[in-house]
């Protein structure tokens, strides 16, 4: 097994080699990116190999220990190698027939699940008390986002206010226009509070990033890290430099 700090010392100079792109794009950051995709692919191809092909469908078919061999898995087996006749153009038109398979099937399996998970989950998350009862108060104050008849109604008009303005039957004037105005409203509320999610949890990955360059990554290779980001400023500065300076010197000629 590699050592922790040639591990970590690795993770930090690929963490420099992409951050090299906020510069610019450069050779520096291709490579990794290169070596990130190459490794990523082989990676998971791998898993696949182990986890899906391995147990699912050649063991099985095989009679792998003491089981019998299933016979029918050569189905699902000839379909798949179709998928390589990609490679012969002239029989490339038999991977057609494995896509057809494969592409209506998980439209199948998508439709049922979206129905069952999205669908059918929401309409049940919005019926919802809007009065207050035994078990629903008015409104928590230690509780202020939990289940309350208050917070249920927001809910209610949000939710119809949202589908109002979807409603393209009508023309969006009188009653209608103004639930519609209201119904853009809480959908900019929504993505609002969805981007902010989004931008925190890239903060997240970035301040994670932050802390292999400046604590772990000089705890383990003190001396190479430091070494290494200072090479990588000296090296955005001087690159920086000399775009200035071919730029500057490019609109001089132009004017000239």
């Amino acid at each position: 097994m590699l050592p922790e700090s040639f591990l970590i010392t690795m993770n930090g100079i690929f963490t420099l080699a992409i951050l090299s792109f906020l510069f610019r794009d450069n050779p520096v950051y291709k490579t990794a990116e290169h070596l990130f995709i190459g490794v990523a692919a082989g990676y998971y191809v791998a898993l696949e190999w182990q986890n899906v092909f391995q147990p699912n469908l050649w063991q099985p078919l095989v009679g792998a220990g003491d089981a019998s061999p299933r016979w029918v898995l050569l189905v699902p087996f000839v379909i798949g190698l179709l998928m390589f006749s990609r490679f012969v153009p002239r029989y490339a038109w038999l991977s057609r027939w494995s896509l057809a398979l494969m592409v209506g099937a998980y439209a199948g399996l998508a439709v049922i699940g979206a129905a069952q998970g999205d669908l059918i989950r929401q309409v049940e998350a919005t019926m919802v008390p809007v009065i207050a009862t035994e078990n629903v108060p008015w409104f928590d104050p230690a509780d202020p986002s939990g289940p309350s008849a208050i917070n249920n109604l927001i809910l209610a008009i949000g939710l119809f206010a949202s589908l109002a303005y979807f409603f393209f039957s009508r023309e969006h004037r009188g009653a209608l226009g103004g639930i519609a105005k209201l119904g853009i409203w809480f959908l900019m509320l929504s993505f609002g509070a969805s981007y902010g999610f989004t931008v925190m949890a890239r903060y997240s990955l970035m301040i994670g990033r932050l802390d292999v360059l400046i604590r772990e990554w000089p705890k383990v290779a003190p001396g190479v890290a430091q070494f290494c980001m200072g090479l990588f400023v000296v090296g955005v500065a001087v690159a920086a430099v000399l775009e200035f300076r071919s730029r500057r010197t490019g609109g001089g000629m132009g004017a000239t």
